[in-house]
């Protein structure tokens, strides 16, 4: 296995576990804003370590560009669809989890 085929798996399986952490994040924080976070911050790295790593095996260079696009698009559209979901959350009256005492 060539070093640039190793790296891109590295990056691959990297970016897979932050897509599995943001799932477990979801599935196990308390209240709708950790989630939130949870999930928009590992699945926007996990995003750009996955890219990053196919971007790697394009076959050329129009192809790595066009992956990082899809990054840097999905990085505000992900932030916004966060902050839309946290701010309904809010006009909803959802509170902040607080540990009981």
């Amino acid at each position: 296995m060539s070093a640039p085929s190793l790296l891109s798996a590295v990056l691959v399986v990297a970016g897979a576990f932050f897509f599995l952490a943001g799932t477990v994040g979801l599935l196990r924080f308390p209240d709708v804003y950790t989630r939130l976070h949870a999930l928009t911050k590992a699945d926007n790295l996990g995003l750009g370590l996955v890219a990053a790593g196919l971007a790697l095996q394009a076959e050329t260079l129009s192809v790595a560009f066009k992956l990082l696009l899809i990054w840097l698009l999905v990085l505000p559209a992900g932030a916004t669809a966060a902050n839309l979901v946290a701010n309904a959350a809010v006009r909803g009256g959802i509170r902040h989890w607080r540990r009981p005492s």
